[in-house]
């Protein structure tokens, strides 16, 4: 049984000071040996499917990062993950184009949390790669088979995870990095990254005019909590509810969110980012669309314009969304479909940044 909610603020600011033990135990050996530290990035290259985690040399064998990285926790629903991964499949282009309207500019509003990123200045310089990785990150862990042998989900997890604990150790020793702002990818701000992929996604969705049912809510909302349990969140920062829910987000908000040109930069970076791979949203549109999506207080917060979206831009969304529900019958096959043209569409607005952007601030470089 997972223990009770408690989300008092002391609570949460104790959690901003811890990592996850077990992947920087790892990650302080692999690096403490120029060896490992050199085959680091060749294992992760090359953990594509989850049957690869019984296979590791005797280095990772008995780390225990690796040992519980298959593991699903003892309070999961094979039923509830099966519902949420057929939920997404069902609502999947929805849910996509939420990530990057809504998910992502939330977590940058969250100021000394996206100072990470920002110091990295990658989602900044490359947002395409940043945005990509994360997409497909959400692909493997929705597909259908995910947990399975033959699945992406549980090896995608580990590489996250080890990035995490990789990113920690460098930033921490980075010169630029306050000690007051907590620890680089701590629980508090994992948290508030798994709530806008789950939580926060269903928010979207209802806004998106679609009915969400409470048992489709809570399938989705489980398959993210084993999802955050395997990328090293702590049980306790895994709600249950969708009150218990509400409760951590607004804690999280109250306790981190703030205007920092940071925040701001990343948002500017990925509305123009937008506005290039996809000519039918403009940045205007997309800054109101976000607007629309966020409300008008964390909008502020991201300096995104005080319009918003047309009427008519909504009405539009809430059409094509409820469009494509109608459409899908078969999850297993709803989630091909999707994923295929996902990959067509996003071949070709890499096709387009690399023909787009040869100027000396290229996005591509």
């Amino acid at each position: 049984m997972k223990p009770a909610a408690n989300y008092s603020f002391e609570f949460l600011a104790a959690m901003r000071q811890l990592g996850d033990s077990q992947a920087d135990s790892l990650i302080a050996d692999v690096f403490a040996d120029d060896h490992q530290k050199s085959t680091f990035r060749t294992l992760l290259d090359s953990l594509t499917f989850n049957r690869q985690l019984n296979q590791p040399d005797d280095f990772y064998a008995v780390k225990e990062v690796f040992l519980s990285a298959a593991k699903l926790p003892d309070w999961a629903d094979q039923k509830q993950m099966a519902q949420g991964a057929a939920f997404f499949a069902v609502h999947a282009a929805a849910i996509m184009n939420l990530l990057g309207l809504l998910s992502l500019p939330y977590c940058y509003a969250a100021a000394d949390g996206a100072r990470v990123l920002d110091l990295s200045e990658r989602i900044k310089n490359k947002p395409e790669h940043r945005l990509g990785e994360t997409a497909d990150f959400v692909w493997d862990v929705m597909a259908p088979n995910a947990f399975e042998p033959d699945g992406k989900g549980l090896a995608s997890i580990l590489k996250v995870r080890l990035l995490h604990a990789a990113i920690r150790f460098y930033t921490v020793k980075s010169s630029k990095w306050n000690t007051d702002w907590g620890l680089p990818v701590n629980q508090e701000d994992m948290c508030g990254t798994n709530l806008s992929f789950s939580f926060l996604v269903i928010r979207g969705l209802r806004k998106f005019g679609l009915t969400i049912s409470y048992d489709d809510q809570q399938a989705f909302m489980h398959l993210w909590n084993v999802i955050g349990f395997l990328l090293g969140l702590d049980e306790r920062l895994l709600p249950e509810t969708g009150k218990e829910a509400l409760q951590l987000e607004e804690a999280i908000r109250q306790r981190n969110f703030k205007s920092s040109a940071h925040g701001q930069a990343l948002t500017r970076s990925l509305t123009k980012y937008f506005a290039v791979v996809d000519a039918a949203f403009p940045e205007k549109q997309t800054m109101q669309l976000m607007r629309y999506l966020l409300g008008d207080e964390v909008a502020d917060l991201l300096a995104l314009p005080q319009q918003q979206a047309p009427i008519s831009t909504v009405r539009f969304l809430k059409l094509i969304s409820n469009f494509q529900l109608f459409q899908q019958k078969n999850s297993r096959f709803a989630y091909q479909q999707q994923h295929a043209e996902f990959k067509k569409t996003r071949s070709a607005a890499t096709l387009k940044n690399l023909n787009r952007f040869s100027l000396p601030l290229s996005l591509t470089s």
